[in-house]
């Protein structure tokens, strides 16, 4: 055999083992865990959206039993609603963001679930920082950005990349946070100082007297004085009779 075949089997051979080698590391390494959020189409400032989660398992001996994830900004609790997951698992709010959990899952098994978001944020991305939790109380915090989790692996939070926003979309009004409080009714409102005492009625009509004393302020005078004025009349009409009947009983006489 010449030395330029002995050369090319030995090349040969030697690539072959590399790539055994190789091969044999590749199925060695365990899958990379992970939780990863998807939405197709995502847009920015998009209404109605639904995002999808997938949590990998780390564990050979616990199931999954809650996912604890923190909203980036632009995105309140009260934006978020429930979507489908595990068989009685729920969503509750928190104070940064939401919980999914419920009973175990099997070992060994992801969990995969869905929540609806009123409207996503005007940006170009979004972290959804994620704190995995298995029924041992073992957790894994999915909470690292790509630059401090060495480009991707580790426990790198998810990330959803946005398009841009369509044309002429625009933010919607807040979430309300409360029911606003009623305003008062007008039966209960408090009177202003030009109304009525409450003691009054409005359409009350005056009597007779009233309007006999209206009549009297009106001309600057007091009733009392048409009343003395009566009397005096009365009297000197009294004694009037009193002499003409007298002066007839004399003249009679």
């Amino acid at each position: 055999m010449s030395t330029s075949v002995r050369v090319r089997t030995v090349r040969r051979s030697a690539g072959v083992v590399a790539a055994a080698i190789a091969a044999t590391l590749v199925l060695a390494t365990p899958a990379s865990a992970h939780v990863e959020v998807g939405s197709e189409g995502a847009r920015a400032l998009a209404e109605n959206v639904t995002l999808n989660f997938d949590a990998a398992t780390e564990s050979d001996a616990a199931g999954i039993t809650k996912l604890e994830v923190f909203l980036p900004k632009g995105i309140t609790p009260a934006d978020v609603t429930y979507g489908k997951g595990p068989a009685g698992w729920k969503l509750a709010p928190t104070d940064k963001g939401f919980t999914v959990s419920g009973p175990s899952v099997a070992v060994g098994e992801d969990v995969t679930y869905s929540v609806v978001v009123r409207q996503l944020p005007d940006a170009k991305s979004l972290v959804f920082k994620t704190l995995q939790t298995y029924d041992d109380g073992r957790v894994d915090r999915w909470i690292e950005l790509g630059e401090s989790s060495g480009g991707g692996h580790g426990h790198s939070a998810p990330v959803l990349k946005l398009q841009a926003a369509a044309p002429g979309a625009e933010p919607v009004a807040p979430t309300p946070s409360a029911s606003p409080t009623p305003s008062a009714s007008p039966t209960s409102a408090t009177p202003s100082p030009s109304a009525p005492p409450a003691t009054e009625t409005a359409d009350a009509k005056p009597t007779a007297s009233d309007r006999a004393t209206a009549t009297a302020e009106e001309d600057g005078s007091s009733p009392a004085l048409p009343i003395g004025i009566a009397v005096a009349v009365l009297a000197l009409a009294g004694g009037g009779l009193w002499w003409f009947l007298k002066s007839r009983r004399n003249g009679t006489a």
